[in-house]
C-alpha cells in the first residue's frame, strides 16, 4: 500500500481525509498531531481512538511544545514581534513548527505522501505546501478537501455514508489553542464591525482584586516568576493560568492574509502579550536607541516572514543570530499589575538600567557636562536644520 502521514487533529477536515484515503484511494494513513500546548493528555486519547476507528492504520502524537519555544517563540519574545502591533502569532507560529515535524516524521518512516486538511482559501495550505516542498520535494502532498473544493455539509454527508456518525454540529465559535496563545472565531469576526462576546472567550473573569507580579528575565528568557524558578515553557504556562483569571489578553487582530484579502480573528493571549510587554520595558532600560530602532525592524520583518510561511529561508537564522546577541544585557526584574481585563508595567530593576548611570537624568542637573559644553553641542546638533532652512526659505 502507498504510505501517507496525515496531519490530524480530530477535526471535521482531517477526519473526512482519513476516512476517504483510506477507503477510496488506497492509501496507508498514518495520522500524526502535533501538539504545540493545545492538546491535553486526555485529548491526545481520544484523538487517537477516533483516528484509529476511521482507519488509520496508525497514529502518532509529537510532543513539540518545547521545540517551539526554542525555535520559534523565544524569537518572537526577543524580537518583541506583535503582527500589526496586535498580534502575537499565536497559530501561524504553531503551523509553521507543527509542519516541520510532520515532514520529518513523514521522511522518518519512509511515507511517499504526506495529506492534510486545509482548504483553498486560508493561510495555512501556504504554509504546509512550503515547508514539505522545501524539506522534501520528492513527497507528494495530497489535500482531498482543498482539491475537491469539498463544503461542510459534503463532508458529513461522506463520513455519516460511511457509518462515522459523530457529533459535527459546528460550534458557534471555533478555538485553536496553543502555548503562545489561542484563536477565536465566530461570526463576528466575519463582519467589520460587530465584537465578539465576552462569553466567547475560553477564559472568563474569575479574579477581580489587583495584585502584582514579578516576572524575571535573563538574557531575554523568562526564567522566575515571583522569584520561583522554572524553564521559559513552564513560566509561560505558569502565568497564562494567573492572568487569565483576570481575563487579560483579549483583541481582535485585523491583517492581511498570505492570499492577499483581508482577514479578522479574535484572540486570547494574556501571557504573551504581558511577556512582550514586560521584555520590551526591560529593554527599553538596558539597550541603546539604535538597538532598539534596528530591534523594531527586524522583529517586524521576522514577524511578518514568519507569518508568510518562509521560516525556512536562510534570513530567518541570520536575524535569530542578531536578536539573540542583542540579549546580553537584557535581564532584570519587571513588576506588572494585573487587573480585570488588564495589566499595567510598573517598573523594572536591573543590573544593566542605563538609567542608573551617574552623568545625569533626564529634565535634571547633570554631573558629565557643563552648560557651555551643552550649548556647543546644541549649535552644532542644529547645524543641518539651519543650512537647509537658509537654502529652501525662499522656495516653495
Amino acid at each position: 500500500m502507498k504510505k501517507l502521514i496525515l496531519a490530524y487533529s480530530g477535526g471535521l477536515d482531517t477526519s473526512y481525509c482519513a476516512k476517504y484515503l483510506s477507503k477510496e484511494k488506497g492509501y496507508e494513513v498514518h495520522a500524526v498531531s502535533v501538539n504545540t500546548g493545545g492538546f491535553s493528555s486526555e485529548e491526545i486519547v481520544t484523538i487517537k481512538e477516533k483516528a484509529l476507528a476511521l482507519g488509520a492504520t496508525s497514529y502518532t502524537s509529537i510532543d513539540a511544545v518545547q521545540n517551539f519555544y526554542d525555535n520559534v517563540v523565544k524569537y518572537l519574545i526577543f524580537g518583541n514581534v506583535l503582527r500589526n502591533n496586535t498580534y502575537p502569532l499565536s497559530v501561524s507560529a504553531e503551523r509553521i513548527v507543527q509542519a516541520v515535524e510532520i515532514v520529518n516524521h513523514a521522511k522518518k518512516v519512509g511515507a511517499k505522501y504526506i495529506a492534510h486538511g486545509s482548504t483553498g482559501a486560508g493561510n495555512d495550505q501556504v504554509r504546509f505546501d512550503m515547508i514539505f516542498q522545501t524539506l522534501a520535494p520528492e513527497i507528494e502532498i495530497i489535500t482531498p478537501i482543498r482539491d475537491n473544493r469539498l463544503a461542510r455539509e459534503e463532508e458529513i454527508e461522506y463520513l455519516k455514508a460511511n457509518g462515522v456518525d459523530y457529533s459535527w454540529e459546528k460550534a458557534k465559535y471555533s478555538i485553536n489553542k496553543g502555548l503562545w496563545g489561542t484563536s477565536v472565531g465566530g461570526s463576528e469576526t466575519l463582519t467589520s464591525n460587530l465584537p465578539l462576546p465576552d462569553s466567547a472567550y475560553p477564559s472568563q473573569l474569575q479574579q477581580k482584586e489587583p495584585s502584582e507580579v514579578k516576572l524575571t528575565f535573563k538574557k531575554g528568557e523568562l526564567t522566575a516568576i515571583n522569584d520561583e524558578k522554572n524553564t521559559p515553557v513552564k513560566n509561560i504556562e505558569k502565568l497564562e493560568a494567573m492572568a487569565s483569571k483576570y481575563a487579560i489578553g483579549r483583541d481582535i487582530h485585523v491583517g492581511d492574509t498570505i492570499i492577499g484579502i483581508k482577514g479578522r480573528v479574535g484572540f486570547e493571549a494574556a501571557a504573551p502579550l504581558i511577556i512582550i510587554k514586560a521584555h520590551h520595558l526591560l529593554e527599553k532600560h538596558t539597550l541603546s536607541k539604535w538597538q532598539q530602532y534596528q530591534k523594531e525592524q527586524l522583529g517586524n520583518f521576522y514577524g511578518m516572514l514568519l507569518h508568510e510561511g518562509n521560516y525556512l529561508d536562510e534570513v530567518m537564522r541570520n536575524t535569530e543570530a542578531f536578536l539573540s546577541d542583542t540579549q546580553k544585557y537584557v535581564s532584570g526584574v519587571v513588576f506588572v499589575g494585573l487587573y480585570p481585563f488588564q495589566f499595567r508595567l510598573n517598573g523594572i530593576f536591573s543590573e544593566h538600567d542605563l538609567m542608573n548611570a551617574s552623568f545625569g537624568s533626564y529634565g535634571e542637573m547633570n554631573k558629565g557636562w557643563t552648560a557651555d559644553e551643552a550649548k556647543g553641542f546644541i549649535k552644532i546638533a542644529s547645524n543641518a536644520g539651519k543650512i537647509a532652512n537658509h537654502v529652501n526659505q525662499h522656495h516653495d
